[in-house]
């Protein structure tokens, strides 16, 4: 996609359909003013995609928020640092349709 002109990733996210995940990524390009909304569909038990950091640097933050709210796994990322959950005791993400909610899983900021 950026081969064909779509120089700006607008934003990554993540849907959870239960039985599968699917990565979204929204592109644009600058000069058409063209947008292109791409969908992976990811293994549920096993959610894993490639990192379009290489491509697009705006993916690192994106890409992090989706390892961390989602538990999905970046291939080529070495340390992902955590950017929203300080702590995370939880089995399940908290994006993730199976969270069951009202459990001690966070620890509570001073």
């Amino acid at each position: 996609m950026k081969a064909k002109g779509f120089d700006y990733l607008s934003k990554i996210t993540a849907v959870d359909y239960v039985s599968y995940l699917e990565a979204v990524y929204i592109l644009y390009n600058t000069d058409s003013k063209q947008m292109e909304v791409l969908r992976v569909k990811l293994d549920a038990q096993n959610p894993e995609v490639d990192s379009v950091m290489e491509l697009y640097k705006a993916a690192d933050w994106y890409e992090r928020e989706m390892s961390e709210m989602f538990g999905i796994r970046i291939a080529g990322r070495q340390n992902i640092k955590r950017l929203l959950l300080r702590e995370w005791n939880g089995s399940e993400p908290p994006l993730r349709k199976s969270f069951v909610w009202g459990k001690n899983d966070y620890k509570r900021l001073p």
